[in-house]
């Protein structure tokens, strides 16, 4: 990315605009767990009425704001402050509305509402940015969690950006629901054809850059007493969405052990070998995490004492390096099938959706770091473990960077526990970067 003047904003003036803004972002936050709020936690199911309240919230800022706003085929979300040229490319910032069912207020949210907190603090003391500034509402971000079948993830920003195949309308199946994403998109009045069709609504020519500011996901930050993150690069995931190990339903008493063909031992087996690998990589420096998010049997005919005769369970590895996760499919397809053959099951595993991993720009990364010097709030700059739409802007050609925000209590849970401290140092280096 080349250097960019900067309109001149004084930190103090800046930082005073940006703590002014912040009772607007804690009404935004408050609205949206009030309104999204679940048993535990908070649900915005992707094309639901959560995340749709969620845009409507949004949009209603922005008419407030005076801001421009459109929405794509997809149903993403565009709210825009003009900049001086706007012919030149924009700055884009934005995350996802959606959130995991009963998870956390801040996961994904807190990115728009930065942006619009930013370009309320830029419009209070007068500042034009030389660039438009779009902030941008992005849908079905954690489509992983809503979406089986056979999908790439973070479909709103890949519909966004034309990098979703045609297939994936079909194929990708809301679960709660048993419909197709073709479906979903048809009853919020959005426009599968297009999307079927390859058309891509963002331009990589028309956008300078891409930001996107989140909460922590892990306890990095929170163990290091840093309030604000700037991320290197995000882990790469192979994932398995709905594999099953199917063996024989037989009595729990009457059938000997030897001649058995036990699903949960076979599943729990390989479960212990991917654990061993893990170890053995581990050990050797290698960058490796993996999680089985759900493991089940079926409720309809399991029971206390019937040998179970299927298995349902799911595979999430992540890492840094492509190698390893080469590695680890590798080993995964062929330990299936060596403890089938030994144990009279047979897995169907299915096919592994891929992300390779993400290294965000080295020049926006910079200028984010020297941004946080000039604004004497404290940084670390970390990976990221969790997948973010920022990838695929990556992969789009689109120079891309991501602050995070300390967040004490994990994600994807009830219990996020980001504090408006934190959220307004992030928003104020965010409110710095779009000013150049």
């Amino acid at each position: 990315m080349s250097e960019v003047v900067r309109a001149t904003v004084p930190a103090q003036t800046l930082a005073e605009a940006v703590h002014a803004a912040m009772p607007m972002a804690q009404e935004l936050l408050d609205a949206l767990e009030s309104h999204t709020g679940a048993t535990k936690g908070i649900t915005r199911t992707p094309y639901g009425d959560g995340e749709q309240y969620a845009h409507d919230l949004m949009a209603d800022c922005a008419d407030r704001l005076g801001l421009r706003h459109a929405v794509d085929p997809a149903g993403n979300l565009y709210l825009t402050l003009p900049g001086q040229d706007s012919h030149t490319p924009c700055w884009m910032v934005g995350s996802h509305l959606d959130s995991v069912p009963n998870g956390g207020n801040f996961d994904g949210a807190a990115g728009v509402i930065a942006g619009l907190a930013a370009i309320a603090a830029l419009k209070s003391v007068g500042v034009v940015p030389r660039r438009d500034v779009t902030v941008m509402g992005i849908r079905a971000e954690e489509a992983g969690s809503w979406f089986s079948g056979v999908h790439g993830g973070h479909l709103g920003s890949r519909m966004a950006l034309g990098l979703l195949e045609a297939s994936e309308l079909d194929t990708a199946i809301r679960t709660d629901t048993g419909q197709s994403l073709r479906r979903h998109l048809q009853a919020c009045g959005c426009d599968p054809a297009r999307i079927g069709e390859g058309q891509r609504h963002l331009d990589p020519a028309r956008i300078h850059g891409y930001l996107e500011l989140h909460i922590e996901q892990g306890p990095v930050l929170e163990q290091r007493a840093i309030p604000v993150g700037v991320v290197t690069g995000i882990r790469g995931n192979s994932r398995l969405r709905d594999p099953k190990c199917i063996g024989e339903y037989n009595h729990g008493g009457a059938t000997p052990q030897a001649q058995r063909r036990d699903s949960v031992i076979a599943t729990s087996e390989l479960i212990l070998a991917i654990d061993g690998k893990w170890h053995e990589l581990e050990t050797a420096g290698e960058d490796l995490i993996f999680t089985v998010g759900k493991l089940y049997t079926d409720p309809k005919l399991h029971s206390l004492s019937k040998v179970p005769g299927e298995v349902g369970f799911t595979l999430d590895i992540r890492s840094a390096s492509p190698e390893v996760l080469a590695t680890m499919r590798a080993f995964v397809i062929e330990s299936a099938s060596a403890i089938g053959a030994r144990r009279g099951v047979k897995f169907d595993l299915g096919a592994f959706s891929l992300s390779e991993p993400t290294v965000l720009d080295a020049s926006m990364r910079q200028t984010l770091c020297a941004g946080a010097a000039a604004l004497s709030i404290p940084i670390a700059e970390i990976a990221s473990g969790g997948g973010h739409d920022a990838q695929e802007f990556v992969r789009a050609g689109i120079p891309a960077a991501m602050i995070f925000v300390r967040n004490a209590n994990g994600s994807h849970v009830a219990e996020e526990g980001m504090e408006l401290d934190d959220f307004e140092l992030g928003t104020r280096l965010l409110s710095w970067m779009v000013t150049g």
